[in-house]
């Protein structure tokens, strides 16, 4: 019998409202962005680590707010309607990128547009290179999206699944769930392990499966810290 192929499909990444999961660690965040039309001067900066869920909530809001993504790292015409920054430390330090930013977001304040920034890092504890553009981040209203809770674990790690195109039974996430450390990174190292044994042994991902993998698993530093 001819060996069996697979294909390392690529992820299909889901970031529509129905496909973010609600937990009381993001419950204050998404409250927030519901009530955009009340934000304080009309911005916000969302606050969350890496892989929290802040440009799927970027994402979401655009939609719901009309609003479009805007790319400091780019030179733009500046935007006549609401605004998503994503990742603000990313640019930060980088005197032409904030240089854009400040004036996309003196243009929104005087236009009555709503601008959305996503930070991994709070304004406070960034090195910026435009001392005007830092005062206006320092006085921006943020909200957090807290470390996960197991609930958001656990839902995390089936978006994921679901991404891949991978059918995980709801008890074996919630086995692996309990189990893992409660970081995000852990979640992506987790499902990325799974999936790469599930492909090469032609398999579906049961508990046994998902057990291996769990005590095989290398963790980095940072998500048993």
């Amino acid at each position: 019998m001819p060996d069996q192929l697979t294909f390392d499909l690529p992820a299909r990444q889901a970031l529509g409202r129905s496909d973010f999961f609600v937990t009381p660690s993001s419950e204050a965040a998404v409250a927030m962005l519901d009530a955009w039309r009340d934000w304080p001067s009309g911005k916000l900066l969302l606050i969350g680590a890496a892989g929290a869920g802040k440009t799927h909530l970027a994402h979401v809001w655009a939609e719901m707010a009309g609003a479009v993504l805007f790319d400091p790292a780019q030179e733009q015409g500046l935007i006549g309607q609401n605004c998503v920054v994503d990742g603000l430390e990313t640019l930060v330090g980088d005197h032409a990128r904030e240089e854009r930013l400040f004036h996309l977001h003196n243009h929104l304040q005087s236009a009555g547009h709503a601008l959305l920034v996503t930070s991994a890092v709070e304004p406070a504890r960034l090195t910026f290179a435009l001392p005007d553009l830092q005062s206006r981040m320092m006085g921006t209203q943020l909200v957090r999206i807290e470390g996960p809770d197991e609930a958001l674990i656990a839902g995390v790690m089936a978006k994921l699944f679901d991404d891949r195109q991978l059918i995980v039974a709801p008890p074996v996430i919630s086995y692996a769930a309990t189990r893992l450390p409660r970081t995000l990174a852990a979640v992506h190292q987790l499902v990325g392990a799974v999936d790469a044994l599930a492909l090469e042994r032609a398999k579906p991902v049961t508990r046994a499966l998902m057990a291996e993998v769990l005590d095989t698993l290398p963790l980095s530093p940072d998500d048993v810290s």
